[in-house]
């Protein structure tokens, strides 16, 4: 299998055991995930973002297989948006979106399938298959089409209908489960007999490792190095995992004087890893009655949820937990006031922003980024819906 020059293998989250690009799932002696390492000494830092590629792959030399290998759409190379109605509201320098619902199936979710389905294409394993809360199904049904692989995507009753009609457009088998994302999950080995090859995050050693491109392309998009603070949803710990590793790998490289402030958010009806964090805790329980019209987010036992309390006490970050009717109010306001298209779970990203300007953990002398991890239109009816509940 090609792959680059700095890629040094994957590393065991839980034992630290090496392995070469061979293994594909979790730690064969610990269970623990497996994340890919990298010679930063074979980097050179002044050409970072440099290298010809698509999207996320001017990056290449901090990924682990290389642009003409790769599975890719062009993933990442996402619009950073200057909202500055937003900043006058939060009391800040500058406010900006990240918005990851322009990646090819409208989910930063791309940008972690692309290698994680080149590894797979590489060795020709197949069925590939996932349990989704919406998004990453239809990710991977879609890159899966470009390999010719079969795939199946179990989701929960409660899915969008956007996301479940393009895992059937893309190609991929789609099985919907009666109940929520852990009963999807657990319904892949009981129909399947583990006879498949795992797209899962913190399963596959790439997901997470894909994510973390959304930082490097904060570098040098606003008026400093780094913008001041970081704030993203957070849902299986895919996302805050893999943008605090891209930060750590800035800082590492000389890129950037420090990390900024990363603020993790979660919908209130489903906060596992918020409340660990704000408990103090080193593990994520699983959370009790699951509740939040947010489905992207209702992941009650988060597979990287001990990963990203891991990251967030590496750089001092923090988390926190805002409410549905919140989230879905901030949606929609930055939608009909920055032309972007923002759902449910970008709506909990600015929630959070809100309630940090509001406690005073933004100044107005900083640089804000706000993720929107999908494009609004998967899920257009929850967001009219709540017009509707306002007489609109």
């Amino acid at each position: 299998m090609q792959t680059t020059d700095a890629f040094d293998g994957l590393s065991c989250t839980g034992c630290g055991e090496s392995f070469g690009v061979g293994e594909h799932g979790r730690c064969p002696d610990c269970g623990a995930p497996l994340s890919p390492t990298y010679d930063l000494d074979a980097v050179d830092a002044d050409a970072l973002g440099d290298r010809d590629g698509p999207g996320q792959y001017r990056f290449g030399d901090l990924l682990p297989f290389p642009a003409d290998a790769a599975i890719t759409a062009g993933e990442g190379a996402t619009p950073l948006v200057a909202t500055d109605r937003l900043a006058d509201e939060l009391g800040v320098a500058a406010a900006y979106v990240k918005d990851e619902g322009r990646n090819p199936t409208g989910t930063y979710v791309d940008r972690g399938m692309s290698p994680a389905v080149t590894a797979a294409a590489e060795r020709g394993l197949e069925p590939l298959a996932l349990a989704a809360a919406g998004n990453a199904g239809q990710s991977a049904a879609a890159y899966a089409g470009r390999t010719d692989l079969r795939s199946y995507a179990f989701v929960p009753s409660r899915t969008a209908f956007s996301n479940k009609a393009m895992v059937n457009v893309h190609g991929g088998e789609m099985r919907v489960v009666g109940g929520r994302y852990g009963d999807a999950a657990a319904a892949v080995d009981e129909q399947l007999a583990a006879e498949y090859h795992s797209l899962q995050e913190f399963t596959t050693p790439y997901r997470h490792d894909g994510a973390k491109t959304v930082a490097y392309e904060l570098l040098d998009a606003v008026d400093s190095p780094l913008p001041d603070a970081v704030v993203l949803p957070a849902s299986t710990g895919e996302l805050v995992v893999g943008v605090v590793q891209g930060l750590e790998d800035l800082l590492d490289l000389g890129l950037a004087e420090a990390v900024p402030d990363v603020y993790a958010v979660q919908a209130a009806g489903c906060a596992p890893i918020a409340t660990a964090f704000e408990s103090g805790a080193d593990a994520v329980e699983a959370w009790t009655g699951p509740d939040t019209i947010v489905g992207e987010l209702e992941i009650e036992e988060p597979a990287g949820g001990d990963l990203a309390l891991a990251a967030l006490d590496r750089v001092d970050g923090d988390a926190l937990t805002v409410e549905d009717d919140d989230a879905l109010e901030s949606a929609v306001t930055v939608a009909q006031t920055e032309v972007i298209e923002v759902g449910g779970a970008g709506g909990v990203a600015l929630a959070g922003a809100w309630q940090l300007a509001e406690s005073g953990a933004l100044g107005p002398d900083d640089e804000v980024v706000v993720v929107n991890p999908d494009a609004g239109v998967k899920t257009p009816d929850v967001l009219r819906s709540h017009l509707m509940g306002k007489g609109i």
